[in-house]
C-alpha cells in the first residue's frame, strides 16, 4: 500500500432499544471528539427512521454540532437518503455545513436502506435507487454549475432551481455514493467521477463485490468522459481491538449479541447476512467470514493488507464501524490502540523512527567512544586552565 491510507468512522449508529436516547447521541458526540484527538481523518453519520437501533434522523444537524466540538476531523453525511429528500434542499443544506466547517464537510449519498423508513412516507423500495439517481444528478448539476436547473418527476418540481450559496471548497468537497452488494452505487459514482463508500465491502460476498465495483466505476468513467480515483474509494468494516485476543472477545460480549439479533431478525437489510446464536459464535464469525475483526492490532492489519489485495490496487480509506459492541472505555481504548498501533503502518509514520533507531544503534559505541573522548579533552582543557591561573 504506497500511498497515506486515511482511517475513520462510519456511525449509523447502533444502540440498544430502551436506551437512554438522549445520552446515546451525547455518546455519539463524544466518541466523534475522541477520534478528532487522536488524529482520524474522517468521520461518517448516518439516517435512519425507524426500526429503533439507528437513532439519528438528520446527519445534517449532528454534524452541525460536531462541527463546533472538532477541530481536524471531516464529517460526512454516511448518507443523506435522497429518496426521500427535496434534491435542491439537500443541495441547500450540504453547501451551508461546508461553510460552517470551513471546509471540513464531506457528502455521502445513498438511496436508503431501511424499507421501514421508506415504507412510512410511501415510496416502494423498487424505486429508491431510480430517486437516488434522479436526485443526485440534479444535486450534481446544482453543485458543480450557475445554471439553473428545472426537473419534475413524481415526487419533485423543480423550476429554474438554483443554489442560494455557492460551496465553500474549491472546486467541491468531497462526494461518494454508497455501495453495499448491487452496481448502483458504482454505476452512479463512475458516472459523475465522484467517490464510493463502499459499505458491504468486508462481508465475504463483499470479497467478490469489491473488483466489480471498480470495474463499474471504470467502464461508466469511460463512458461519461470523467474519471476515478482509488484514494477517494472507502470501504467500511467491524473492528474492536484489545491488548489481547482474550480481552478483546470478552469486551465485546457487552454488546455483539444485540447488534447481531438486529440485523438477523429486525433490520430488513438483506445484504448485511450474519451467523451466530451466541456471543462467542458471533465473535467466531466475524473473525473467520473476513466480515471484520475482534482482536489484536497485527489482526486489524492483517484485514486491511487482505482488503488491499483484494481490490487489486488499493483503496483510501478505511472506515470502522461505530457498532457498540463493547461499552463506551472499551470502545475508546479501541479506537485508540487502532491509532497507536495500525495507523502508523499505513500512512509513512512506522519505518521512519524504526530505521532511525536503528541506524543510531549501529553507531552508537563508535560515537559513545567519541563524546566520551570530547568530555574528558574538556575536563583536561579546564583543568589545564584552572593550574595556570595559581
Amino acid at each position: 500500500m504506497g500511498n497515506r491510507l486515511r482511517f475513520g468512522m462510519f456511525m449509523a449508529p447502533f444502540h440498544a432499544p430502551g436506551t437512554n436516547p438522549t445520552l446515546a447521541l451525547q455518546r455519539d458526540l463524544e466518541l466523534v471528539e475522541h477520534l478528532d484527538r487522536l488524529g482520524y481523518d474522517e468521520a461518517w453519520i448516518g439516517e435512519h427512521h425507524s426500526a429503533g437501533s439507528e437513532l439519528i434522523a438528520s446527519p445534517e444537524i449532528f454534524i452541525a454540532s460536531a462541527i463546533e466540538r472538532t477541530r481536524h476531523i471531516k464529517l460526512g453525511t454516511g448518507v443523506v437518503s435522497l429518496s426521500y429528500h427535496n434534491p435542491l434542499w439537500v443541495a441547500e443544506r450540504i453547501v451551508m455545513l461546508d461553510h460552517l466547517s470551513r471546509g471540513r464537510f464531506m457528502f455521502g449519498a445513498g438511496p436508503g436502506a431501511l424499507p421501514t423508513d421508506a415504507q412510512m412516507i410511501g415510496i416502494q423500495q423498487s424505486d429508491t435507487r431510480r430517486l437516488l439517481e434522479e436526485s443526485f444528478n440534479v444535486i450534481m448539476h446544482l453543485l458543480t454549475t450557475e445554471e439553473p436547473i428545472t426537473f419534475k418527476n413524481e415526487r419533485w418540481d423543480l423550476r429554474d432551481a438554483r443554489l442560494h450559496l455557492r460551496p465553500y471548497s474549491q472546486p467541491l468537497f468531497d462526494v461518494c455514493v454508497a455501495a453495499a452488494a448491487s452496481p448502483s452505487g458504482p454505476r452512479l459514482a463512475g458516472r459523475h467521477g465522484v467517490g464510493l463508500l463502499a459499505v458491504g465491502a468486508t462481508l465475504s460476498a463483499g470479497f467478490d463485490a469489491l473488483a466489480l465495483h471498480w470495474n463499474v466505476m471504470e467502464e461508466q468513467a469511460k463512458h461519461f468522459g470523467t474519471s476515478v480515483d482509488r484514494a477517494k474509494w472507502r470501504l467500511v468494516g467491524p473492528v474492536h481491538c484489545a491488548p489481547t485476543v482474550e480481552q478483546a472477545y470478552q469486551e465485546v460480549r457487552y454488546g455483539i449479541e444485540q447488534w447481531f439479533r438486529y440485523f438477523q431478525s429486525v433490520a430488513a437489510f438483506p445484504q448485511m447476512v450474519v451467523d451466530g446464536n451466541d456471543p462467542h459464535e458471533m465473535t467466531e464469525f466475524v473473525n473467520q467470514s473476513g466480515i471484520g475483526v475482534v482482536g489484536t492490532p497485527e489482526m486489524v492489519a492483517a484485514q486491511i493488507e487482505r482488503l488491499d489485495r483484494q481490490s487489486n490496487g488499493g483503496f483510501g480509506a478505511y472506515l470502522m464501524l461505530a457498532h457498540e459492541w463493547a461499552d463506551p472505555d472499551a470502545t475508546k481504548r479501541s479506537f485508540e490502540l487502532v491509532a497507536r498501533s495500525v495507523m502508523p503502518h499505513f500512512q509513512g509514520h512506522y519505518r521512519p523512527t524504526i530505521d532511525a533507531t536503528e541506524r543510531a544503534r549501529s553507531v552508537r559505541d563508535d560515537l559513545a567512544g567519541q563524546q566520551q573522548k570530547a568530555v574528558e579533552a574538556m575536563k583536561a582543557k579546564y583543568e589545564a586552565e584552572r593550574s595556570g591561573r595559581h
